[in-house]
């Protein structure tokens, strides 16, 4: 029983610091210290560091707490519509996370928003990616790293100068075009890539 009531308030520890650092990082920016979050988490700094170890996986974790709750949830619906299912999960993806200016500028600084990140989700995105493939709406020889590179390179397009989001939804639609199957077959991904 103690064992079982120590694992419930580790995970209650565990999300009280990611949601006080997804607060943190937009309240204060990438200047936010370990010691705010753990203060607005109500936890000791001992707790955050034997919870995560370092800021970098702090960050991770807000970063992946996004992906989980807003992204997933999107690539996990079922619809009758497998290219409008994929082009969704990818607008729902570059959305969540281009709202998140805070925790965007620290998980650029922590160096966490990268292709590898982004594919976590990578089985809900190789189930919709395989639809879309089988219906013949997308290049075949697509790969669920495709999908996270793109969710990445839009990302790199959001910056504090374009409030509305216009350059994110531009170059999100012209990645998306990018998609469509094609006669022209893309080059194959690096070693790394697969």
């Amino acid at each position: 029983m103690a064992e079982r009531t120590l694992r419930a308030d580790a995970a209650r520890n565990h999300q009280r610091i990611v949601d006080a650092a997804l607060a943190a990082f937009e309240d204060a920016g990438p200047d936010v210290t370990l010691d705010e979050i753990a203060d607005r988490a109500a936890v000791s700094v001992a707790t955050l560091y034997r919870r995560f170890g370092n800021r970098d996986e702090v960050v991770r974790a807000a970063f992946d707490h996004v992906l989980t709750t807003e992204v997933e949830p999107v690539a996990d619906a079922r619809t009758d519509d497998a290219w409008h299912h994929l082009t969704d999960l990818l607008r729902t993806a570059v959305d969540s996370l281009a709202r998140r200016r805070g925790l965007l500028a620290v998980a650029r600084e922590a160096r966490v928003v990268d292709v590898e990140s982004v594919q976590r989700c990578a089985n809900s995105l190789r189930r919709m990616l395989d639809r879309a493939i089988a219906e013949g709406v997308v290049r075949p020889e697509l790969e669920v790293r495709d999908l996270a590179a793109v969710i990445f390179m839009v990302l790199s397009t959001v910056h504090p100068d374009d409030p509305e989001g216009r350059d994110r939804r531009r170059y999100l639609a012209l990645l998306i075009d990018g998609l469509r199957p094609s006669p022209d077959v893309l080059p194959p991904p690096s070693a790394r890539g697969r």
